[in-house]
């Protein structure tokens, strides 16, 4: 059983379940199809970009789901299944897992690699709230 209830690690809520206009508390599931229209919907995106055989992933799993509903309003999380979606994967040279990809405005502007603690994130990310 995975640390989410399932045999894999949460992949968060559809884009799809998403209601126009809100912001949602729990981390969206990012795919090649759906990257363009969630940087189009939210101001500030950060993806996760994961493994189910990463070890680390796992670990920062938790944090991800944390920070989404502490962030809520501000930052919008999405997981992104490397092993799933290779197009995004190598569209942003993701080389090490896991791998937070942070949009602003829909562009990248920062790429956070490895399993960092929480108030490293929460530090790295408030630079990008308005």
């Amino acid at each position: 059983m995975g640390l989410f209830g399932g045999d894999k690690q949460d992949e968060g809520l559809e884009l799809a379940d998403v209601p126009a206009g809100e912001m949602p508390g729990d981390p969206i599931k990012i795919t090649d199809g759906n990257l363009d229209d969630a940087l189009k919907r939210f101001n500030v995106v950060v993806v996760d970009c994961w493994a189910p055989w990463c070890g680390p992933c796992k670990m920062l799993a938790p944090t991800i789901h944390d920070l989404a509903r502490e962030m809520k309003g501000k930052v919008v999380f999405g997981k992104l299944n490397t092993d799933a979606n290779q197009q995004t994967a190598m569209k942003f040279g993701i080389m090490s897992i896991p791998t937070l990809l942070v949009f602003k405005d829909g562009n990248l502007v920062d790429q956070l690699v490895g399993a960092m603690p929480k108030a490293s994130l929460e530090t790295a990310l408030g630079k990008y709230m308005d």
